[in-house]
């Protein structure tokens, strides 16, 4: 029997030219997923990273607070969705991420409005009619997800780890919570919209299969600091 934490990446930087690095409140987000893994792993873990620098910066800076003696297997198998090549296929003038950020910014109920966004691309994303028109379709996303978590309880089997850490994000983590619990496209994204950045994840994988222990653990952020409880 192992225990596999999905952890979500810190904060990003949304809007800003490049959203794949950590605002300060993203490494401050890393560095408390690394306290709450040093206090509840008894062993080093068996570690996986997504290759984008969120992932990859998240990753070191929780494991320089945990197990710095660890070592991070890159996979891109892990990596998100482009969610900017999605919002920007819904609406062309969102090809400028500061367009965006710059609507968000003028409106009352900031959340509410991304949300709304949010879910048209991804009908639009899921719905297949467009699927010639992105650089990777939701089904090539949702099969890659589930190739790499697949490939993951392979790998937790040959190493014989009783516990692994995956950094990854939100999309990520909601197809693998999906794939164990049989849901479909529209559910799955439901439970993405509410993953907490550095929220952790928690899955079993016990005799072949795999089974949900707990999902998007954010209570010991709150704990740390109120302050460090982010979604955007």
């Amino acid at each position: 029997m192992s225990t596999i934490y999905l952890v979500r990446h810190g904060q990003a930087s949304f809007g800003a030219a490049s959203y794949d690095l950590l605002s300060a409140k993203g490494k401050q987000q890393a560095q408390a997923v690394g306290e709450f893994l040093r206090k509840t792993l008894k062993l080093s873990p068996f570690v996986v990273a997504g290759s984008m620098q969120r992932h990859q910066q998240t990753a070191q800076l929780a494991l320089s607070q945990s197990f710095d003696d660890a070592l991070i297997q890159t996979e891109s198998a892990w990596n998100e969705f482009d969610h900017q090549h999605i919002f920007a296929q819904y609406e062309p003038r969102f090809k400028q991420p500061e367009l965006l950020k710059q609507d968000i910014a003028q409106v009352a109920n900031p959340r509410a409005y991304l949300a709304k966004i949010f879910d048209g691309a991804i009908d639009r994303w899921i719905g297949a009619q467009y699927d010639h028109e992105y650089h990777e379709t939701w089904l090539g996303f949702q099969a890659r997800v589930e190739t790499a978590l697949q490939g993951l309880c392979e790998s937790i089997d040959a190493t014989q780890h009783r516990q692994a850490v995956v950094f990854s994000s939100g999309g990520v983590i909601a197809v693998a919570v999906g794939k164990v619990l049989g849901l479909n496209a529209k559910q799955i994204f439901a439970l993405n919209w509410s993953i907490a950045n550095a929220s952790i994840t928690t899955l079993r994988w016990v005799d072949g299969r795999l089974q949900l222990l707990s999902f998007n653990e954010h209570h010991y952020l709150k704990a740390h600091d109120a302050e460090l409880l982010t979604w955007i």
